[in-house]
């Protein structure tokens, strides 16, 4: 798989005129787009945002300041030997302009002979129907481990504070998934508040991670307190759930062992299915990510495909992780027969195909309801370890999920309760039924 500066630089080669990039960390990509400009000949770099107009060059100072269509004519008017790379800040405000949107197809023809090229940055994909055929999106993923390793060691060598290995490396994990200014700030923070950076800022990184995750609106970040224990009955998927328990870990790497894939869990409402999804997180001590499929749907050409591009990637960047992919059943139903131009089909293709290739060690639960509803390449071997099938409690399990909820709710007077006869007067009851009962008796 291509780095980002692998195919940006590609794609500048091959003379494509116009790029989109979504991403909030407009400095960081700035700076890897300057780095690109430099193993380029006659690629000089020119930034428009909407205010200043272009910036950092004293002859075009202010050229196209609060007019983005002058911006667009500043590109065009430049002789065609000057080649050039120009960055447009949120320029996707102004895409539906009629104006704009002609002006860029024009470009788009005229400059493929031409070494120029316009990058748009936004925060997220906003493309009209008319410039879906001229726009080619280019995704820039989150820091990796690396860049984040460097910037902590950075900033503790601006404090004069020694750097320790084991210190950096829990500062790195709890920092995956999130943006370099964001991890700037936080521990800027650390350093006004105490001047230098301790263990426990960790928390401060983690509850920012918090915060980064929520406001993409995709995906929440789960406190997992449920622990295995807490599962009343399924010993199939305990047992195998404590068998693979060591597959993230150091020792099962070096002796060869591939990473879990994930589960698919199948079975009717209230049978245990989510709390299994929290309890894998809190006893393999990996952070619980929650993905409603529905969220990954957007109104605008590109922006499901984008949301789900950034699912993986965010996902991916906080590995180890699980990810938990919550009625899957519901949001690819009759994939193939949904009226809406593809956008669910493609958006299926890429969640499949990244659950059979994935490399990273993201360990994907996966719950539905009903099993005939998921198209069959989702049940293809390989997309998942296993498929469990979690239906009504037996007997025994059934006295299982009693006891576990007396503890909880009855701790005081719990040897009072004849289990077993709860459990026999309660048949067809699922462990959520059952719990409820508790609670209203």
């Amino acid at each position: 798989m291509m780095t980002f500066r692998e195919e940006f630089e590609l794609l500048l080669r091959a003379c494509y005129p116009l790029i989109y990039i979504p991403t909030s960390e407009e400095e960081r990509l700035e700076t890897a787009i300057a780095e690109c400009s430099k193993t380029l000949p006659n690629r000089s770099v020119y930034i428009w945002d909407f205010v200043d107009g272009y910036q950092d060059n004293p002859n075009n100072e202010g050229v196209g300041r609060r007019n983005p269509l002058q911006a667009l004519e500043f590109v065009e008017q430049l002789p065609n030997n000057i080649g050039g790379i120009f960055i447009l800040r949120d320029f996707q405000r102004f895409l539906e302009d009629v104006s704009i949107s002609r002006k860029l197809r024009n470009l788009a023809r005229t400059l493929k002979s031409q070494p120029k090229n316009i990058i748009i940055i936004a925060p997220q994909v906003q493309i009209p129907d008319e410039l879906s055929e001229v726009l080619t999106v280019l995704d820039f993923a989150l820091p990796t481990g690396t860049e984040i390793k460097s910037e902590i060691q950075r900033l503790l060598g601006a404090t004069g504070q020694p750097s320790s290995d084991t210190l950096v490396d829990e500062l790195v994990r709890a920092a995956q998934g999130l943006s370099l200014e964001r991890i700037r700030r936080v521990l800027t923070r650390c350093i006004a508040s105490h001047g230098r950076i301790e263990p426990e800022d960790v928390e401060l990184i983690l509850e920012e991670k918090r915060q980064s995750i929520r406001q993409t609106q995709i995906l929440d970040f789960y406190p997992a307190t449920e622990q295995i224990s807490d599962i009343g009955g399924l010993d199939n998927l305990k047992d195998w759930l404590l068998r693979r328990g060591g597959a993230f870990s150091e020792k099962a790497r070096s002796y060869g062992l591939p990473h879990p894939r994930g589960l698919l869990l199948v079975g009717i409402q209230g049978t245990g299915k989510s709390l299994t999804a929290k309890a894998i997180s809190h006893h393999w001590h990996l952070p619980l990510l929650r993905l409603d499929v529905g969220r990954l749907f957007g109104g605008l050409v590109g922006e499901s495909e984008s949301r789900t591009r950034q699912m993986i990637s965010l996902a991916e960047a906080l590995a180890p992780c699980v990810l938990w992919i919550d009625e899957i059943d519901k949001a690819f139903a009759g994939v193939e027969g949904k009226g809406d131009g593809g956008t669910t089909s493609r958006v299926f293709g890429t969640v499949i195909t990244w659950l059979a290739e994935k490399k990273s060690p993201v360990f994907v639960v996966a719950t539905a309801n009903n099993i005939k509803a998921l198209p069959p390449e989702m049940l293809r071997k390989g997309r998942f370890d296993e498929i469990f099938f979690v239906g009504l409690p037996s007997q025994g399990e059934r006295e299982a999920i009693f006891n576990v909820h007396l503890s909880r709710l009855r701790p005081h007077n719990l040897k009072t309760y004849e289990v077993k006869r709860l459990a026999y007067e309660t048949p067809d009851f699922s462990g959520a039924e059952i719990q409820q009962t508790l609670i209203e008796a």
